[in-house]
């Protein structure tokens, strides 16, 4: 059974459609790309794979389970199973919070702190992203891009996911920081056997990560 399966996705935003029949299938532990130039509609399709975004007619199957017909209260406790990594490191965190709150603030909402384990396990989760836990104690303003970038996908990983969505993750990233972020995604794909859906508008770096790619033109997938 694939991880994730869509079927005619459309996404329209008032009367403009913004994705117009995309389908696809990932299979858990592969990560398949869709490339393609800014306003082509891959981030609308990220969204709404994530019920972020609903869609206005298509199926988004997860795991088996059709997600369009859910209503919010019905998805709550699969969303933890499908978290996003977006592109901009410090927008994705609150400049409010240290970093070690950010991490714990998906145990604390799914019901899963508690203050004799939940620290030791924010710093496991530090330590497996390639951050010392002591940048936990900082906030995102005093973390590089990339430090940031690794932060989020710490907090991404609290939920146990089997899905991650990667809306150009490393495209804010310098080059040599970008090669850390995704060999560091690569790793992590390896150990928990992660499926990824991976938007990215870099050819060259598509060709170097993903598993197989869909490419995007006005919102349609024109060739893989």
């Amino acid at each position: 059974m694939s991880l994730l399966d869509v079927r005619d996705l459309v996404v329209r935003y008032g009367t403009a459609t913004a994705v117009d029949g995309v389908s696809l299938a990932l299979a858990p532990g592969e990560t398949l790309a869709l490339n393609g130039p800014s306003g082509c509609g891959k981030s609308s399709t990220a969204l709404a794979v994530l019920q972020l975004r609903r869609p206005y007619s298509g199926e988004v199957l997860f795991e088996g389970r059709e997600l369009t017909t859910l209503t919010e209260r019905e998805l709550r406790p699969l969303r933890p199973r499908m978290q996003p990594v977006f592109q901009d490191p410090y927008g994705s965190l609150s400049p409010r919070h240290r970093i070690r709150d950010a991490v714990a603030e998906p145990l604390k909402v799914q019901g899963r702190w508690s203050s004799t384990d939940g620290p030791a396990r924010v710093a496991e989760l530090l330590d497996r992203v390639g951050l010392d836990p002591s940048y936990g104690d900082r906030f995102p303003h005093e973390l590089s891009g990339g430090q940031c970038q690794r932060a989020g996908i710490a907090r991404a990983l609290a939920s146990e996911p089997r899905l991650l969505v990667l809306d150009e993750p490393v495209s804010a990233l310098d080059p040599s920081v970008r090669a850390g972020v995704l060999n560091l995604l690569a790793d992590l794909q390896d150990e928990l056997d992660l499926g990824y859906l991976f938007i990215c508008h870099d050819r060259a770096v598509v060709r170097r990560f993903a598993d197989r790619a869909l490419e995007m033109r006005d919102g349609r997938i024109s060739s893989s």
